[in-house]
């Protein structure tokens, strides 16, 4: 009985492997067949992205705002001529005076960074990493985010100087896509993250802040490519949420110092991607190892019953724990 039994589990362990190169493969044919018709969009006429100086200096972010609103008005302009009024109404949402834009280039799928909170007196700043179809087009939903997490942090602990910015800093892939299922836009996006979190080293005043990553879905992917080039930049904590893998095997993959934490709410359906990698046509597909496995060896915390896009939904388990995180207050994180 006892090897009938143990055959029998071998077996549907192989069975489980097949089954999941087969929807990997499977995924991989629709993302190649259906984003086609995507191909012929017009694109969209946008300015340059305004003149600024770099290195970005605490001196200069105000100016930096000021010329990143003026040119998202411009680019709303520009989209509303072209008769896209849904770009030109994002573009001028994000041309209002309330907006405090570091970086802004509405080119493209378009890119734009956005503070919430006064970044040069900050001892503590959240950076949110995007995952798929996050454009200026849907920007509103990342914003409300970023927002979100914001306001858990200001009225939840005034005293603690805090900012978060949401970093849209590159062009993430789209759900069905080839590009959702390999590391190349990580790859393009991770030098520009490094870049940025070198940035903000310098912004914060009177010392460099504690820096935490909070990264959701293919957010995750570059946060992971990033993580080893970020020793020293004050990157304290790295959250990965919603993730669908990170193409690293384990935290030491990693090769960072930073507190590596995971979790995946009740209802998201991420957890039903294969967390395998696999060549296909003479592709890497796929992330490999499920960060909220103990094989993984991160911090797992409880994320609630949320779904993929719930984790910063105010009142929410996982926004809470993500605050307690970008706090510092480790012990009071609630395990899953």
């Amino acid at each position: 009985m006892t090897g009938e039994r143990e055959r029998s589990v071998r077996g549907r362990g192989h069975w489980r492997h097949r089954l999941r190169r087969t929807t990997l493969a499977a995924l991989l044919t629709a993302a190649v067949v259906l984003p086609l018709s995507a191909a012929t969009q017009p694109r969209i006429p946008a300015p340059a992205p305004a003149a600024l100086s770099a290195p970005l200096t605490p001196g200069a972010v105000t100016t930096a705002y000021q010329a990143n609103r003026e040119n998202a008005a411009e680019a709303a302009r520009m989209a509303a001529a072209h008769g896209d009024l849904s770009r030109a109404a994002a573009d001028r949402a994000l041309a209002s005076p309330s907006r405090r834009l570091l970086h802004f280039d509405a080119r493209g799928t378009g890119q734009a960074t956005e503070v919430f909170g006064d970044l040069a007196h900050a001892g503590r700043v959240a950076v949110l990493v995007p995952g798929s179809d996050t454009t200026l087009d849907t920007y509103a939903r990342f914003h409300t985010a970023a927002e979100s997490l914001y306001r858990r942090l200001a009225h939840g602990h005034p005293r603690t100087r805090t900012a978060v910015v949401a970093w849209l800093g590159y062009r993430t892939p789209a759900t069905i896509s080839t590009t959702v299922l390999t590391p190349g836009r990580a790859d393009q996006a991770a030098p520009h993250l490094r870049d940025f979190i070198g940035e903000l080293h310098t912004l914060t005043a009177p010392g460099p802040a504690a820096v935490a990553l909070l990264c959701h879905s293919y957010g995750t992917v570059v946060c992971a490519r990033t993580a080893p080039a970020l020793t020293g930049l004050g990157v304290t904590d790295i959250a990965l949420v919603g993730s669908p893998g990170t193409g690293a095997d384990s935290v030491r993959a990693l090769h960072t110092s930073a507190r590596v934490w995971a979790a995946r709410g009740a209802g998201d359906w991420i957890a039903e991607v294969p967390h395998v990698t696999a060549d296909l046509f003479g592709t890497t597909v796929g992330f490999g190892t499920d960060p909220v496995s103990p094989a993984f060896g991160a911090r797992v915390f409880a994320a609630g019953a949320g779904g993929h896009s719930d984790y910063f939904t105010p009142g929410s388990v996982s926004l809470a724990n993500l605050a307690r995180i970008v706090l510092g207050e480790t012990t009071e994180v609630t395990r899953a």
